[in-house]
């Protein structure tokens, strides 16, 4: 007996896996970058706003600008990992004649946050101390 399929449809086979691996090897990275830039930017947002509130604590009447960098290492331990809390500095510094404080992070961003290169970020938040 002869097979009723056509020689057409024969040469066809397997075609569907092609294409699906072909597809494939467009689409998975480009999630992928799309998924590891949504990461940075959520961690460089929050950081931003961990320093500029620090400054802000540190800024405050009664308060030092040691104070601002504790105020902003907790806030990234508590929003983000204890590990991107490791480098938050602070400091005194002036905007246009006015004392002020500045507190800046650094933070390092793994591949995915699994590992692996990391994209290295900083930013600071500047408050202008209030006086009495």
């Amino acid at each position: 007996m002869r097979s009723t399929r056509s020689a057409a449809s024969s040469a066809g086979r397997g075609s569907a896996v092609v294409d699906f691996v072909l597809v494939m090897v467009v689409l998975v990275p480009l999630a992928l970058g799309v998924l590891q830039l949504g990461l940075v930017l959520y961690v460089r947002n929050v950081a931003a706003a961990a320093a500029s509130e620090g400054a802000r604590q540190g800024a405050m009447v009664g308060h030092t600008w040691s104070d601002g960098a504790g105020y902003a290492h907790s806030e990234l331990a508590g929003t983000l990992s204890g590990r991107y809390a490791d480098g938050v500095s602070a400091g005194p510094t002036t905007l246009d004649g006015a004392p002020a404080v500045q507190v800046s992070i650094t933070v390092r961003v793994p591949a995915l946050g699994l590992g692996g290169p990391a994209v290295s970020l900083t930013v600071t938040g500047h408050a202008v101390r209030e006086v009495r």
